[in-house]
């Protein structure tokens, strides 16, 4: 393994101007879970590595009007965080299936999609939460959306000795359910074969069966008492991961459901249309007809995760079976 030179610098302007100095032969390090591996593995040889650790502002969850989380918050973290249990779930859905607690306690969001790996947890609820992304350099800072940041496998809009200072997540609209599924070959420390997280806003004053949902019955009956009750999705994204290039959004999909009356064959329409949207591509965790079969299940699946999010009759036990 290549030697190189160690920084933990106190404050971000001195981490910019270190890597300033070093240019191109500089890398950041976050948590480390990717950057050490790549090095002993000799796809990563940086003169330098410049430590992000024990910068101020860097490690924390705010919540002003709207969600802020530093690039350093750990996975654990958002995984412990009430708030974004209860009002940005998808995010911590996501999060816990994320590695091991050993990992999930180093390992930062900042981190997760700087790699921009196409299986990234955090990168599909990110997008349908409809993420801003403030990117600071040395001499000045910009902020994107979320949509702009990932560019391919690995690449991203940062130009060098950039780096992410903050994610900034509007508060959702009132009635508004978010759930992610990873789908995977075993219950932890996997990669996901598919990704998909699913944004919901309802109408909720049409509800006007409160314990619709606490049932055994299958889902199309749930879904058709819903149409009874003409329940309107007023606002709804849905986000694929690992299956195209980069995380996208299944825009068409969420154009069929916006403003309309949630049905069984709604749904089912929406979740074929996002099949159709994706690219997927095949490997060694699953061939492309198989990732496009099963988008169309956990689309589905996932907007009946975030209505029962909204809706939330109190003792309701929901069958595993139904998700």
């Amino acid at each position: 393994m290549k030697k190189f030179e160690y920084f933990k610098p106190k404050t971000l302007e001195e981490a910019l101007a270190l890597f300033a100095k070093y240019g191109e032969k500089a890398k950041w390090i976050a948590g480390g879970t990717d950057v050490i591996v790549m090095i002993k593995q000799k796809t990563m040889a940086p003169d330098a590595l410049i430590s992000l650790q024990g910068i101020p502002g860097l490690g924390q969850i705010k919540f002003n009007g709207s969600l802020s989380i530093g690039p350093m918050v750990t996975h654990r973290m958002i995984e412990k965080s009430e708030l974004i249990k209860k009002d940005f779930s998808a995010l911590a859905d996501a999060v816990s299936w994320l590695g091991s607690i050993q990992i999930r306690n180093v390992a930062t969001i900042g981190g997760n999609i700087c790699t921009a790996a196409p299986s990234a947890d955090t990168a599909t609820p990110l997008l349908i939460l409809g993420t801003q992304i403030k990117i600071r350099g040395l001499k000045d800072e910009r902020t994107i959306p979320i949509e702009e940041f990932f560019k391919g496998p690995g690449k991203t809009v940062l130009k060098t000795g950039e780096l992410i200072k903050e994610l900034i997540i509007p508060n959702p609209l009132p009635n508004t359910g978010t759930a992610y599924h990873k789908l995977q070959r075993r219950l932890a420390l996997d990669l996901p074969i598919l990704g998909v997280s699913v944004l919901l806003s309802l109408d909720k004053n049409k509800v006007t069966c409160s314990d619709m949902l606490c049932t055994t019955s299958p889902i199309s009956s749930i879904l058709h008492k819903m149409e009874e009750d003409q329940i309107v999705c007023k606002e709804v994204r849905i986000a694929l991961g690992v299956a195209a290039p980069t995380p996208i959004r299944a825009v068409k999909a969420e154009t069929l459901l916006r403003g309309k009356n949630l049905s069984d064959e709604l749904l089912e329409e929406a979740a074929e249309t996002a099949a159709e949207e994706a690219q997927p591509r095949d490997s060694i965790r699953g061939e492309a007809w198989y990732r496009r079969d099963m988008i169309k299940v956990l689309v589905k699946r996932m907007a009946m995760k975030s209505i029962e999010r909204v809706v939330q009759p109190e003792e309701t036990v929901f069958p595993e079976r139904l998700w």
